[in-house]
């Protein structure tokens, strides 16, 4: 099947498979979801139109971060919540997390918000946590913003200009290097990086945007000696990389998803620019 085969406009693509793994990724046209075998991308399509900054899943759940609002859902149909344009999405203990005006917010459910008329907003209200400033991703219980890295409370954890942050490392991505919590935060690579994941497992990446970087598996540490530059089948800046138990998943900022289950990396463009995060959310590594 090529790509011409599919219509953004007109297909879409709902639904779990046998065999397969949805992976989420949110663009400047709309959330799509991509359907990947191992490490053949698969068919895809637009479940959400409309800007997307951000997206997050946890326990098969989402959450969407949208130009006009933060949208709950289980993958197919989207309920909004009243939040308004937000930056950021996050779980964290089963608790939605969101960011906006410089404030990170959860969300209070009454009920379940994804059961319902998807027409009407979920039923909750949000509560402020914390003002750290601008905030460009949440994690867990931490928060990657602007004037440092934060817990959700705004406890300040340090450091200055946080892109991306992945609590399992801990790793921080920032505008003049990747860093490691050891004593205190560590110097692991220089340059401008955007995006860092970290799976319980050990796999890690960090991206700039120039390049890919791999935590070797016989590493020990994080420290400069443990990443490698990995070589990509496509020119593109990666924004943002996601794990499953036998897959690991990447996006760039063209629109490409790219998946390797072990024997290296299989790629498909989605026509779709403009992409920022992508999310796993029925997986669990834990």
């Amino acid at each position: 099947m090529s790509d011409d085969d599919i219509s953004i406009d007109e297909k879409r693509v709902y639904g779990a498979k046998t065999g397969t793994t949805a992976v989420f990724v949110a663009t400047g046209a709309g959330l799509a979801r991509v359907e990947i075998s191992d490490d053949l991308v698969g068919e895809f399509g637009l479940a959400h139109r409309g800007g997307v900054h951000d997206v997050a899943g946890a326990d098969g759940n989402l959450a969407l971060a949208g130009e006009d609002d933060v949208r709950l859902g289980t993958g197919d149909t989207f309920r909004p919540t009243g939040f308004g344009d937000a930056t950021a999405v996050g779980w964290h203990d089963d608790a939605l997390h969101a960011a906006g005006d410089d404030r990170v917010l959860r969300f209070d459910p009454d009920g379940d918000p994804t059961v319902g008329d998807m027409d009407d907003p979920a039923p909750g209200s949000w509560t402020t946590t914390a003002e750290v400033g601008e905030v460009r991703a949440i994690v867990d219980d931490m928060v990657a913003g602007a004037e440092g890295l934060f817990r959700l409370d705004g406890d300040r954890l340090g450091l200055a200009d946080v892109r991306d942050v992945a609590p399992a490392g801990p790793l921080a991505a920032t505008g003049d290097g990747l860093y490691y919590l050891g004593n205190g935060w560590m110097d692991a690579l220089a340059g401008d990086f955007r995006a860092v994941a970290a799976a319980p497992d050990g796999r890690a990446h960090a991206a700039t945007p120039d390049g890919l970087y791999a935590r070797s598996p016989a590493s020990e540490g994080y420290d400069e000696a443990a990443w490698v530059e990995t070589d990509l089948p496509v020119a593109g800046h990666v924004v943002d990389v996601a794990y499953g138990p036998e897959a690991t998943y990447a996006v760039t900022a063209e629109g490409t998803v790219l998946a390797n289950a072990g024997d290296g990396w299989r790629d498909r463009s989605l026509g779709l620019p403009g992409a920022r995060r992508l999310a796993v959310p029925g997986v669990s590594l834990e």
